[in-house]
């Protein structure tokens, strides 16, 4: 490690990246919090991520990412489809929950199932419901790729469930149409 600039930490990478100081890093980067939920009966399970994005809009795709020792990794290459659960800042329990090792398992929680017979949380805030379309090995884990082909958004309002710095918590409801940085 180096410091360039007081207060600022910085390693070259002309020798191996520590993981812990790039999760460090990473974790500086604010993400939404979602709970992946594949297979159906009693093979549904769920584990919560926060390495989804959107790829693209025609065609519509999206992916998360999950380690390979994953235990939901087998559910959604069976099952070919998965469902996106994006959690509103109240379900930060459900979202630890689907975080520990044994704790994949639907029973007890609230859910319906999409069009594609893929387990949906009903007290999501929104929801992606996909057919996978390609899975890609990188380092250790697995890039999932879906093609979207049901969604839907809950009609009451909340906020969402962030992820910053190894912690989860609700968003702060800001004054709208106040931007700071936009306002002289």
């Amino acid at each position: 490690m180096t410091t360039t600039q007081p207060g600022i930490l910085q390693q070259r990478a002309d020798g191996p990246i520590d993981g812990k100081v790039l999760r460090n890093v990473c974790g500086m980067f604010v993400t939404g919090v979602t709970v992946i939920t594949s297979g159906s009966g009693s093979q549904a399970a769920g584990t919560t991520v926060n390495s989804f994005t959107s790829v693209s809009l025609d065609p519509p795709l999206v992916l998360f990412c999950l380690h390979k020792a994953s235990r939901l990794r087998a559910v959604v290459e069976e099952s070919g489809a998965y469902t996106v659960n994006f959690l509103a800042g109240r379900q930060e329990p459900l979202a630890w929950a689907f975080a520990g090792r044994h704790t994949a398992n639907l029973d007890g929680v609230d859910h319906h199932y999409s069009t594609a017979g893929v387990p949906v949380l009903s007290g999501a805030m929104a929801f992606l419901s996909c057919r996978l379309v390609n899975a890609v090995e990188g380092g250790d884990h697995t890039i999932f790729i879906g093609k979207v082909a049901e969604l839907g958004v809950s009609s009451g309002e909340s906020e969402p469930l962030i992820f910053f710095r190894g912690s989860m918590g609700s968003l702060e409801a800001e004054q709208r149409g106040t931007h700071p940085m936009f306002d002289v």
